[in-house]
């Protein structure tokens, strides 16, 4: 598998909430990461695909909801974030993913 694969694996997609939107006014991007995937992976995979320069990675799991499915009841999947804050003159547009 090539290093690109590898970094795709890591990052899954942008999130675009409005908490997200409200912190990227502040130069920080959040995605949806691998539950796995450490800060330093992290970080790796967003400078090696948008090419910027990432000053700080901090991350938070969701836990999923109980929900009902067909009656049955059953769990959503944990989640696991991703605020990636990017050094002073580096953006990613997570719409254009430019």
């Amino acid at each position: 598998m090539s290093a690109k694969a590898e970094h795709y694996d890591v990052i899954r997609k942008p999130i675009i909430t409005e908490k997200s939107t409200m912190a990227s006014e502040n130069g920080a991007v959040v995605f949806e990461v691998a539950i796995d995937a450490a800060k330093p992976q992290i970080k790796e995979a967003v400078e090696a695909l948008f090419g910027v320069k990432v000053k700080a990675v901090n991350t938070t799991i969701t836990k999923g909801k109980q929900k009902r499915f067909r009656g049955q009841m059953g769990r959503r999947k944990d989640v696991k974030k991703a605020y990636v804050t990017l050094e002073e003159g580096n953006t990613i547009d997570v719409n254009t993913g430019l």
